[in-house]
């Protein structure tokens, strides 16, 4: 079984694909890691990364195609990804697709956490990139939920909570 975590940066879905991960003892593939890794490697930070990738297509394509390979093995797996949920739908992997979001504000608290030289103006900048990017590439636009099995808004619960939510979808769907 293939569970699948998206939404937009901030919003929870590392986390919530962590403690999932754990729970189910399923591996974790996470493109936020990968393109993390890369944009280290290139010496960037993410906003960066970001534009840069905007300009050299096989960034994107690197991950991407990474996380799709991935999926296509068979076996259960925990995916962090933003556009793995339509990869899934494009190519019939059958998945439970889960969108995690949260308002601006609250992902900014906890993204700042994480990354404290981060502001609101470098989270959009990053989210109108990515959104450029994805529309450009995949002609997806990543806000159109109507893919998703279960939508989730975390600015009041706890990652455990969130978790307890995708896992009870789960059950549902599998029925």
């Amino acid at each position: 079984m293939i569970i699948i975590i998206s939404g937009p940066p901030g919003s929870g879905k590392t986390t919530v694909a962590r403690i999932i991960s754990r729970r189910l003892d399923f591996p974790l593939i996470s493109s936020g890691d990968v393109f993390r890794s890369l944009s280290r490697r290139y010496g960037m930070d993410l906003e960066s990364f970001s534009l840069y990738a905007e300009k050299n297509p096989d960034i994107d394509r690197q991950v991407d195609e990474f996380i799709l390979g991935r999926m296509r093995e068979d076996g259960n797996m925990v995916v962090d990804s933003r556009l793995a949920g339509w990869f899934a739908l494009r190519n019939n992997i059958e998945a439970f697709k889960v969108y995690l979001d949260a308002s601006l504000e609250k992902r900014y608290e906890r993204i700042k956490n994480r990354d404290p030289g981060t502001t609101i103006d470098k989270i959009i900048l990053r989210e109108r990139s990515e959104q450029r990017r994805y529309l450009e590439y995949y002609g997806i636009n990543f806000r159109d939920l109507s893919i998703y099995d279960l939508v989730i808004n975390t600015d009041y619960l706890s990652p455990e909570e969130v978790a307890d939510q995708v896992l009870e979808g789960v059950k549902s769907w599998k029925r």
